[in-house]
């Protein structure tokens, strides 16, 4: 049995190292840090989205060619493009340059991953599997942390 000075100290222990892993929601491939994966929710049969920070902490460059997700009938890189006084969005051909020591924000009304086709719906406090796939680090699947579907951009769902 712990020591009655030593419970508090334990006890404090067990629950930063639980937030601590409750928070952890980054992950690296290669030279390539992915910051806070998320999604906001969406019925199935329609569309959701995937949004992150991908951050090269390499000196060569490196590129996000290819996403997939079980959970959607097909996985597309997207971007917001102005045609007159209309936003649209656009597959990216060819993936999301990612320079040595820049980081590139995947958000919503920029970059992002399109989930089409959604198998069951994205509901709030889910965590999505994707694989991401880079031109040199490889790839890796990540948890997209599902917040509200009305969520800001920063879109934190811890």
């Amino acid at each position: 049995m712990l020591h009655r000075r030593r419970l508090p100290l334990a006890l404090a222990l067990l629950g930063l190292s639980a937030t601590a892993r409750a928070h952890a929601h980054d992950y690296r491939q290669g030279d390539i840090a992915i910051g806070h994966p998320w999604s906001r929710a969406a019925p199935a049969r329609i569309t959701g989205a995937g949004f992150m920070t991908l951050r090269n902490t390499g000196g060569t460059p490196d590129r996000l060619v290819s996403a997939s997700a079980e959970i959607a009938g097909s996985t597309e890189i997207h971007t917001h493009i102005r045609e007159g006084d209309v936003m649209r969005m656009r597959a990216v051909e060819g993936g999301i340059p990612l320079p040595p020591g820049e980081e590139v924000l995947l958000a919503p009304g920029g970059y992002h991953l399109m989930l089409i086709g959604l198998k069951r719906a994205m509901a709030k406090g889910d965590r999505v599997p994707v694989t991401l796939t880079f031109e040199r680090a490889g790839s890796i699947t990540v948890e997209l942390a599902v917040a509200a579907a009305g969520a800001p951009a920063g879109g934190h769902a811890h």
